[in-house]
């Protein structure tokens, strides 16, 4: 039995080595049983994902590679640790984001405070000769201040919890220099996207789309920075749902996402993006607290196609210049028309 198992294992291993020489994989332990499993077929679903990546002519880089050992072969504690950084970054975000807004309501508390506090001073020097009423007024000054006090304390404290949150988050930025997916949104983040570009731009026929969400910023002051986090996501959500034949969606930064488009020429890239683009306009994003329906999502995209001589920063650059036309142009749109 055990003869038999160590014959068929060398079987295996004879099959592997080949096919990581014929896709051009690093030979690195982990793709060493990354293909060794596909090869057995061992796992149907790390098959799956490799016959579409296959089918669709996508190069394994060693980025994508990282990630199918992660979502299909890594122990589940390498998993869980990583979801733990995951969400614990997530948690950070919010936070930080939630102070931001309370130290910012705080302080025009603070301002309505001292609006009071000379208000009922000046009543008390106008002479008013009621004594019940003249010690009521002292007793809401003295209250009133004490409620200004506080709140200097408050904002103070706010101030102190908003540093230490920066440098928590910077020493986990530091731990997570190999992690390949944005907290927030569950998309791969820039660091993913910048090596699969360098990787993808070897070969020709591929193409970029750059989206950026229209008016942002007016959902983050008059809505709070947690329904931003929440549009950030639905978006993240519709552009995934979007993509096919090998596409796949990227958080570029900030309200910004990226699509690479391989083994497709501009019309093709420039279908996906119209798709994208109506269906970030179908987003409704409910606040909890209220109630209200947040509707009216919009965005501007921009396409450029890779052609012979063109280095990925040009690409980059060449995507962006179309999308700052749709801006100009009165946004929710995607350029060039054609």
């Amino acid at each position: 039995m055990a003869d038999n198992y160590i014959e068929s294992s060398f079987s295996t291993l004879k099959q592997t080595i080949p096919m990581m020489l014929k896709h051009k994989v690093s030979a690195v332990p982990t793709n060493y049983a990354l293909w060794y499993t596909y090869v057995s077929n061992e796992s149907p679903e790390l098959t799956s994902a490799v016959d579409a990546l296959l089918e669709n002519k996508v190069p394994l880089s060693d980025i994508k590679s990282k990630e199918l050992y992660r979502s299909y072969l890594a122990e589940q504690e390498e998993i869980s640790a990583w979801e733990l950084r995951q969400s614990v970054e997530a948690m950070l975000i919010q936070l930080s984001q939630s102070l931001q807004d309370t130290r910012k309501e705080t302080t025009e508390f603070k301002k309505n405070m001292d609006n009071c506090v000379d208000d009922l001073a000046k009543v008390e020097r106008e002479g008013l000769s009621i004594e019940e009423v003249m010690a009521l007024v002292r007793n809401l000054v003295k209250e009133t201040q004490n409620i200004r006090r506080s709140t200097i304390s408050f904002n103070s404290a706010l101030t102190d919890a908003h540093k230490e949150i920066d440098i928590l988050r910077a020493k986990l930025e530091e731990s997570q220099k190999e992690a390949l997916y944005d907290a927030l949104t569950g998309l791969c983040n820039r660091r993913y996207f910048d090596e699969e570009l360098a990787s993808l731009s070897i070969q020709s026929n591929l193409c970029l789309v750059l989206v950026d969400l229209d008016h942002f910023k007016r959902i983050n002051d008059n809505y709070g920075h947690v329904m931003g986090d929440l549009v950030l996501k639905a978006t993240a959500k519709k552009l995934q749902a979007t993509c096919r034949d090998g596409a796949q969606a990227f958080r570029f930064g900030g309200e910004e996402f990226a699509v690479l488009v391989p083994n497709a020429n501009f019309s093709k890239a420039r279908v996906i993006a119209e798709s994208m683009r109506k269906a970030i306009e179908k987003i409704g994003v409910k606040d909890k607290r209220s109630g209200e329906v947040l509707g009216d999502i919009t965005a501007s995209f921009g396409v450029a196609e890779f052609t012979k001589g063109m280095n990925p920063l040009t690409l980059i650059e060449t995507a962006d210049k179309q999308l700052y036309k749709a801006k100009r142009l009165g946004r929710n749109r995607v350029m060039p028309m054609s």
